[in-house]
Order: structure tokens, then C-alpha cells, then sequence
């Protein structure tokens, strides 16, 4: 049993079963337990491996995209570049790497960023150096912003709720001995998924990200009001529906309950709710990983970056292009969603 479960099945013993939100964000961001306070959960020693860490050519083309529409938008200044949790800060290196080839940008340019894990400030201070740590995007600057978010809102905690007739039944997290076991508190109505009643039916499941409008709103805000862009990359879909919430641990799927604490626990993201709380800032079309890179020129970056390379470097290189933007692989399951302020040109690689 882990410390976490222990804290868990005195905590459901004294108030009884807990929602899947309050589970998940004890289990990530517990300050002695969670895998995120306590841990670096990236990389081939860690839980999971990210986009960043595939390949340089991630960062780089993202860092270009967000670079043309700052020279889109007249070049403002001074203007912030900011990255919700950064994981190591790969990208964030990458991307700089790339936008100090832009001219005028690295001079009106701030870094910042939004991370709560101490472990994870620690990489990301080794890597970038000069930057601005933040744990809420409400402490951003008021100014130009352009806003990096990948794979970022798969790891907020969410709410999950199974259709019962016009009503919703939330399922929650209670004990059985010293088990963890999920269960369904009596169905209601409920304001907030009267719009999916329309397009699910009994006993389907929906998924709601409570601190997804909040922080999405706020970064629509500043860019209406102030110019920039964002970019968010994350695996889900549309309007999605069923049960998405998983677990790994060593790169391996996990039982979610079975050993809180231990793994990384995240869901897939709903891209609708994302671009309606953005507004007044415009969505673009969502779309898949895959084509935004190639769009963007990937192939061309592969070409170029594989004439110094030969042998297990090379087949590396060519094994993380095809990672990124392979359908099989990274390139559907993954999907990109760009915002703007009203009247802008649309994102570099990304529809209107």
C-alpha cells in the first residue's frame, strides 16, 4: 500500500467517496506524495515521454509558427512567451533556439512559465536559465502573449458522469477494505451537461475538466485584448465522450487505482470546450499533429537535419519523424488548436 492510499482510505472513511477530480489531483500534486511534486515524470527514467523530448524539430517549428505570427501581428513588444507546464523545458529551449532567429523578437521577448512541480522548476532552471515562474496563468503579464500548452490540459483532473435517463450519475472513488473502487452517486440533473444530452445516450459516458474554462478564458482574454497567440497540442478530440482516464507507470498502462502516487494519471482533452471558454479570442479549426507539422515543414527540417547523420543516429532521427506525424502513431491521435484575437491572420500550419 502507498502513503497516498493510506491518506486516500482515511480521507473516504472520514467523508466519504471522493470525485475523480479531488483523486487525481492528490495523486498528481499531493505536496509529499503526488507524482508531480515529487518526481521528474518525464523521460526513459521517468512515466512518460513527450513530443519535446521525440525530437528538436518539435520545439523548433513550434517556436517558428508563434514567431511568424508575432511578425503577423506587427512585431509588438514588449511581448511574453509563455509555456503552461513545461515539463523539462525541451521545448521551450527548442523553440528559443528557433525565435532567435527572428529579427527584433529575442529583445522584446520574456520567458515565462507556468509550473507547480518543484522538481520539475529545478530541470527547467538548469536548461533555460533566465525566465519567470509562475504557478497560475493569472500572474502573467499583461501584455503580448504568445502561449505554448502541450499536453498540458490532459493532466488538469477531471469530473466524469454517466448518462442515466435525463440525468447524470458522477462516478466517484471509495474504498472496499483497503481497496480503491470506483462507484455512482444517484443520477441529476445537471446544468453544465444539459448541451450533451443531445448527443449521447444511456449509460455513455462524459468527461468535464473543471478548471479548463477558467484558465482557457484567461488566456483568450489577454490575447483579444493584447495580440499574440496560442498553441495548444494534446491528445482528444471534439466533444468527446467515454472513459478516457488512464494511468502509466515505467511508459506502462496501469490500474488508475491501484497504487495512487506511483503513476502518471491523465485524460484526453475536449478541444470544444477549449475553443468556446476561449473566446472573445478566435479558435482555429482543430487539427491533426501530423498535418499542422507537416504543414509547417517538417519533412523538409528531417531532410536537412539527416544529411549529418548515418547509421543508429540516422534511423533514430527517421523513427522520431515518423512518430510525430504518422496517423498510427503521434500524428492523429495528437491534435493542435490555435488562438487568436479577432481579425488576425490564422495561426502558421492551422485552418480559420
Amino acid at each position: 500500500m502507498t502513503p497516498l492510499q493510506e491518506i486516500l482510505l482515511r480521507q473516504i472513511a472520514r467523508t466519504g467517496p471522493i470525485s475523480i477530480s479531488e483523486y487525481m489531483a492528490l495523486c498528481l500534486s499531493h505536496p509529499r506524495h503526488g507524482v508531480y511534486a515529487t518526481t521528474d515524470p518525464l523521460g526513459t527514467a521517468g512515466h512518460f515521454t513527450t513530443a519535446p523530448e521525440i525530437s528538436q524539430m518539435f520545439g523548433e517549428l513550434i517556436g517558428l509558427a508563434l514567431g511568424q505570427a508575432w511578425i503577423d501581428q506587427g512585431g509588438p513588444g514588449p511581448v511574453t512567451l509563455a509555456e503552461l507546464g513545461p515539463g523539462r523545458g525541451t521545448l521551450m529551449q527548442d523553440a528559443l533556439r528557433a525565435l532567435r532567429r527572428v529579427p527584433g523578437f529575442p529583445e522584446r521577448a520574456e520567458v515565462h512559465l507556468v509550473e507547480t512541480s518543484p522538481a520539475l522548476r529545478a530541470v527547467q532552471r538548469a536548461r533555460i536559465g533566465s525566465a519567470v515562474w509562475h504557478d497560475h496563468v493569472e500572474t502573467l503579464p499583461e501584455a503580448p502573449l504568445l502561449l505554448i500548452a502541450n499536453e498540458f490540459f490532459d493532466a488538469l483532473p477531471i469530473r466524469q458522469f454517466l448518462r442515466r435517463g435525463d440525468g447524470w450519475a458522477e462516478r466517484v472513488v471509495g474504498a472496499t477494505g483497503d481497496r480503491l473502487v470506483t462507484g455512482l452517486t444517484p443520477p441529476a440533473p445537471l446544468a453544465s451537461l444539459a448541451h450533451r444530452l443531445g448527443d449521447t445516450e444511456e449509460g455513455q459516458m462524459v468527461e468535464l475538466c473543471p478548471a479548463l474554462p477558467a484558465i482557457t478564458a484567461e488566456i483568450g482574454r489577454r490575447i483579444a485584448a493584447h495580440g499574440g497567440a496560442a498553441l495548444v497540442i494534446d491528445y482528444g478530440d471534439w466533444r468527446a465522450r467515454g472513459d478516457t482516464l488512464q494511468a502509466l507507470a515505467q511508459h506502462k498502462p496501469v490500474d488508475p487505482f491501484e497504487a495512487p502516487g506511483t503513476a502518471d494519471l491523465t485524460a484526453h482533452v475536449d478541444f470544444e470546450a477549449i475553443a468556446t471558454a476561449a473566446s472573445p479570442a478566435i479558435a482555429s479549426r482543430m487539427t491533426p499533429q501530423g498535418v499542422f507539422l507537416e504543414r509547417l515543414g517538417i519533412a523538409g527540417r528531417a531532410r536537412h537535419l539527416a544529411e549529418s547523420l548515418a547509421g543508429a543516429a540516422l534511423g533514430d532521427h527517421v523513427a522520431a519523424h515518423r512518430r510525430l506525424t504518422h496517423p498510427s502513431e503521434m500524428g492523429h491521435l495528437f491534435k493542435v488548436l490555435g488562438l487568436t484575437p479577432p481579425g488576425a491572420p490564422p495561426l502558421p500550419g492551422l485552418e480559420p
